[in-house]
């Protein structure tokens, strides 16, 4: 992306290559070759290959893997250089792609293995120099976006397209946030439209869904917002040639079938179109590896952000018009997670999120001195849909809801898989482990070959170890270890039910095929927190509130920062268009401000 200002630091690491080098005093260090080692990343096995001379390594290549495009770019682009760089492996982690990150150092440790390389000893050199600091940074524009996920893209582009110059700043080495790890199902619906008419939909509906869906605890001036204009949110979207695949579907916790699915997988397509916007359009500028720090405000109002590059320096932002603050939630920042807690069992660092590492928070320290006045934090969702090792969402084999059942350690339901998320949630809790099964069959994988929602396919799962394949009902229950008469039990109840259309022992309606089609397929969920409700106040133009109950001139808020929409439990499907509603609107308005 030509016009990120990607900030560098090479100068430091060659002169520790070169201490290093020096200090092992010369001559053949390496048996010259090309060497292959593995890792395991988010998609499974992850290849290196890495090239030696007697005196260094003189490349590292990612020649195979299956991590998501998008969010693994930053790793794949950068760990091998600067493991070249360094000429070492213990580096840090590029935040918003750690697990690639460390799935390359770990494939290149294993190359460097296979050559006889001491990586304890490679990784001893120390850089005993000060790192060079870049020069402070000033600049000046309409508007300030802290935050570079689907809030932040959203209110920039949008700022942009109104006329006003802007600054994107991003504290991670890439854009989208938690929006490109989501499952980038987006609830919307086109009033009127024969796909509305065929779901028996309206925004109406969508609207009583997510005000009852949040026990009513959401503010119904800004669900109308969010539910009024979603499907403008999709149009727009497509103005800029994001594309969508036909039809709607129910994604978990959604309630009905009126989420869009993306064609690009996750998060994907919104940053493409975003960044393909910023490419082609002067006046707008994203600054990654930039953490905004603190804002700057005089005579009472927020005139732009001092912020910290890279290296340390400061940078400091003016905003002539606005600033829009849309840094995303708290799920990762376990501290926050257990002050506010007052539903769940624990939210420990026991408990995973789905979110990246940046989700933390960051944003309540810098709204303090302002005396924000801040809602419902204690409102956190989390999913039923977690990795048992790292808390993603990816590896869930499920394509929908209509065609999946829950099991748990003894092979039975629980609960009614189309409920409500804290419902599911809640559920999973009470079973052995807080452990489960997802299960369905070939109705969902004809092939194998398809992909669910993480770009991922069946086939690569179960290659990877993360999903199981089975022939038959009692295989399967074999290879998951669950009693067999109770996983078929469960299988044959859910069949009768999906046949006669009728309600089950738990409630639920939602149905599409039964799962009798081998081969059968299962994969391991546990729970895992996934949104945080609770944020700075808001009203339907995105001013942001202080404890006094009134607006703090030149700020505006938008994305999972904010607390009020969603009440209690939010949607499933709901937080995608939470980003795109309310960035375009907090977008317009900060441009729009004198």
């Amino acid at each position: 992306m030509k016009k990120f200002a990607f900030l560098k630091r090479t100068a430091a690491v060659m002169l520790a290559a070169s201490l290093f080098f020096v200090s092992c005093g010369g001559g053949s260090k390496f048996k010259a070759g090309t060497y292959t080692g593995e890792g395991t990343g988010m998609g499974g096995a992850l290849t290196v290959q890495v090239k030696l001379s007697g005196s260094k390594i003189e490349s590292v290549t990612v020649t195979k893997h299956n991590e998501t495009p998008g969010i693994s770019d930053p790793a794949i682009e950068k760990i091998p250089a600067q493991i070249v760089a360094a000429q070492k492996t213990n580096l840090d982690v590029i935040g918003g792609c750690s697990i690639t990150s460390r799935a390359i150092i770990q494939a290149t440790d294993a190359a460097l293995k296979s050559a006889g390389v001491d990586i304890e000893k490679l990784n001893a050199a120390t850089d005993s120099s000060a790192e060079t600091k870049a020069a402070d940074v000033e600049k000046t524009a309409d508007v300030i976006v802290v935050g570079a996920g689907g809030a932040g893209m959203a209110a920039g582009v949008q700022a942009n397209q109104d006329g006003a110059t802007v600054i994107i700043i991003e504290k991670t080495a890439r854009v989208g946030g938690d929006t490109i790890m989501a499952g980038g199902a987006l609830n919307a619906v086109d009033d009127g439209s024969e796909t509305a008419k065929a779901n028996k939909d309206s925004v109406a509906l969508h609207y009583k869904q997510t005000y009852e869906g949040g026990d009513k605890q959401g503010d119904p001036a800004l669900i109308h917002v969010l539910t009024d204009n979603a499907w403008k949110g999709v149009e727009w979207l497509k103005s800029m040639g994001m594309e969508f695949k036909p039809g709607t579907f129910t994604v978990t916790g959604g309630l009905w079938p009126r989420a869009h699915k993306p064609v690009d997988p996750v998060g994907t397509g919104f940053f493409k179109t975003y960044n393909r916007y910023i490419d082609s359009h002067e006046g707008i500028e994203v600054m990654l590896n930039t953490k905004g720090e603190s804002f700057i405000v005089e005579n009472g109002k927020v005139v732009g952000v001092n912020a910290i590059g890279e290296t340390g320096n400061k940078v400091t932002l003016r905003a002539n018009k606005g600033v829009v603050l849309a840094t995303g939630g708290f799920a990762r920042n376990v501290e926050m997670r257990e002050k506010y807690n007052k539903q769940w069992p624990t939210l420990g660092a026991n408990i995973p999120s789905t979110n990246p590492p940046s989700s933390t928070g960051d944003a309540f320290a810098m709204l303090e001195p302002l005396h924000a006045q801040l809602v419902q934090m204690e409102n956190i969702q989390l999913l039923p849909l977690g990795d048992p090792e790292t808390g993603s969402l990816s590896g869930n084999i499920e394509m929908d809801v209509e065609r999946r059942i829950f099991v748990n350690k003894n092979g039975d339901r629980f609960v009614d898989e189309g409920a409500r998320r804290d419902v599911m949630t809640m559920a999973l809790f009470h079973q052995p482990d807080n452990y489960m099964w997802i299960v369905l069959d070939s109705h969902c994988y004809p092939t194998g070959d398809e992909k669910n929602n993480f770009n991922e396919s069946a086939n690569e799962l179960v290659a990877a170890g993360r999903a199981v394949k089975a022939n038959s009902v009692e295989e399967l229950a074999k290879a998951i270890n669950v009693p067999a008469d109770h996983l078929k039990a469960a299988l044959d109840d859910f069949n009768k039910h999906v046949a006669d259309k009728s309600k089950d022992a738990f409630g639920r309606t939602l149905y599409s095929t039964p799962i009798d089609k081998p081969p059968f397929y299962a994969a391991p969920r546990v729970p895992t927190v996934h949104h945080t409700m609770g944020g700075v106040k808001i009203d339907t133009g995105c001013h942001v509130y202080n404890t006094d109950g009134k607006i703090i001139p030149g700020l505006y808020a938008a994305g999972e920062v904010t607390g009020g929409i969603h009440g209690a439990n939010r949607l499933g499907g709901n937080a995608l268009t939470d980003t795109v509603v309310f960035g375009r609107i907090a977008g317009t308005n900060a441009a729009a401000a004198k």
